[in-house]
């Protein structure tokens, strides 16, 4: 059902993949839009070690809330900085994408828990987290991303 890279010799190990997801911040979630149309948008997620899942948080409604409602598959992409090698000017960078099915978490009290493991990624200041929460956490919808397929590669831009 899913297609493995056609170029093999750039594929990464699975193991690499989790490594970006875990470390990298932001990514594009990708699902059916409008008409069929493919809505990518940027986000940012937290990886959980414990299930394997990719958590994001968001606002109860709208365009990406409509369309992850009337079809739960999605794909998200994250890519990492990259790097030079010494004497070349080609930059080498990492890519995941995980296919998955999208769901929404229903317990408020693991949406609080997963928006403060989320904030860590970006601050380790508790105090402006808490605030973040109470003044927000109400209002936030959690959702995940449970993993079907994934694959990663190394790309050298030159």
């Amino acid at each position: 059902m899913f297609r493995d890279i056609v170029r093999i010799k750039q594929k990464i190990s699975d193991e690499a993949c989790i490594e970006i997801l875990k470390n990298e911040k932001r990514g594009i979630l990708s699902v059916l839009g409008d008409d069929g149309y493919p809505y990518g948008m940027p986000l940012n997620h937290f990886y959980n070690e414990e299930d394997g899942h990719l958590y994001f948080h968001s606002g109860m409604k709208g365009h990406k809330i409509d369309a992850m409602k009337n079809c739960d598959k999605a794909s998200y992409c994250v890519m990492d900085s990259g790097y030079v090698r010494d004497g070349e000017w080609a930059l080498n960078i990492s890519s995941v994408i995980v296919f998955g099915r999208i769901r929404f978490v229903d317990d408020h009290e693991k949406v609080l828990e997963l928006c403060r493991k989320l904030s860590y990624k970006f601050t380790d200041d508790t105090g402006y987290i808490e605030k973040e929460i109470k003044n927000s956490g109400p209002r936030t919808l959690m959702f995940e991303l449970v993993p079907e397929w994934m694959t990663g590669k190394l790309v050298n831009e030159s």
